[in-house]
């Protein structure tokens, strides 16, 4: 192992306060360098509390010393306060800094590749959960927030052809089924192509996290576009993600790069709250199933990232109808067993991230 990587292994012990990632997975490390005994580190905080900076340093300091030929350690700090909106009563919320105002819990949904139905998977899914917390008694408890910057699919599946609007320096966002969404559909014309590198995708995700004002919700589901692009890595480390749900077809071409794509999540210590495998048979009338695109992907996946495995969506008719239409099937036909499966994978996922 190189001086570096041992450093780098040091700095993963060095979580941030109050929360279970370390500073290297919050993207605080600007430079790491090891010259004849001696450690330089440089960090970049955005905080409001001037403790966090000075544990982060302490506890980097004594990572570092701690390495084997390490006789010298520096650790510079570069501080800013966010811009980041006041809870009510003017309070800023350290315990959640740089979460989402207001959202408990932000749940990333992904695959490797397109062209397995994520974002029809991902509309379903958030409004399964959304039905679930409002029989728990809690309404407009739900969102999607789709960041699938270059193919924004989820206003035409939401039934959503209007604009947001900004009160008070956030933006509001549109609403319906009882949830709450926020899309880069919403700010683009049509027919306009997205043709934009990474810094203008960290800030609209930036944007999209900490300029929308998104009240109180449980449950934010984040469609996340394929790969393990810009807008990944972006997200991870503007948003402490509490999950990803990975999305796969049956066939190799699909779950071979699910199964690279997810390992991202694990590496900046982003659980993996199950796998769903998407397309998975096609029934005729008759109820006969047809393996279309292959079998057992989806497990194959799940039993790779060592994670649950969630269940199996078939290659329903009525989905891509209803999300066509604006109307996504687990609220125009719920007693379908299509749809009853995705309200059993929402179920999984809720408590999946309420028991971590």
């Amino acid at each position: 192992m190189s001086s570096k990587a041992a450093l780098e292994n040091a700095l993963r012990e060095v979580k941030y306060p109050g929360f279970s990632r370390d500073i290297l997975s919050f993207g605080l490390v600007r430079e790491l360098s090891f010259t004849d005994g001696k450690a330089l580190l440089e960090i970049a905080i955005q905080t409001a509390d001037p403790n966090i900076p000075v544990t982060i340093k302490k506890e980097a300091e004594a990572a570092l010393a701690a390495v084997e030929g390490v006789s010298e350690v520096e650790v510079s700090l570069a501080v800013t306060k966010p811009d980041a909106p006041k809870a009510a009563g003017g309070m800023v919320d350290q315990n959640r800094q740089g979460s989402i105002e207001g959202v408990k819990y932000a749940i990333a949904v992904a695959s490797g590749k397109g062209g397995v139905g994520k974002s029809t998977f991902a509309v379903n899914l958030a409004c399964a959960i959304g039905r679930i917390l409002e029989k728990e008694g809690r309404k407009n408890a739900a969102g999607i927030m789709d960041c699938d910057i270059y193919g924004p699919t989820v206003p035409l599946m939401m039934g959503i052809n209007s604009r947001p609007y900004v009160e008070d320096n956030r933006i509001i966002p549109l609403e319906n089924f009882g949830l709450k969404v926020m899309s880069m559909g919403f700010l683009i014309d049509e027919d306009a192509p997205v043709v934009w590198r990474g810094p203008m995708i960290m800030k609209t995700i930036q944007q999209f996290s900490h300029q929308v004002n998104w009240g109180e919700l449980e449950v934010l589901v984040i469609d996340l576009p394929p790969g393990t692009g810009d807008a990944h890595l972006s997200l991870v480390q503007t948003i402490p993600l509490d999950g990803a749900v990975i999305v796969t077809t049956p066939q190799p071409a699909a779950w071979q790069v699910a199964t690279r794509g997810a390992k991202m999540f694990s590496k900046v210590n982003v659980p993996i709250l199950g796998v769903a495998e998407n397309m998975s048979y096609l029934e005729d009338d008759k109820g006969q199933r047809q393996a279309i695109f292959g079998e057992g992907g989806g497990k194959i996946t799940a039993e790779a990232l060592d994670a649950p495995f969630l269940g199996q969506i078939p290659l329903d008719p009525e989905m891509r109808i209803s999300g066509d239409n604006g109307l996504p099937m687990v609220i125009s036909n719920p007693e379908k067993s299509t749809s009853q499966e995705f309200y059993n994978m929402a179920a999984q996922v809720l408590s999946a991230v309420r028991n971590q």
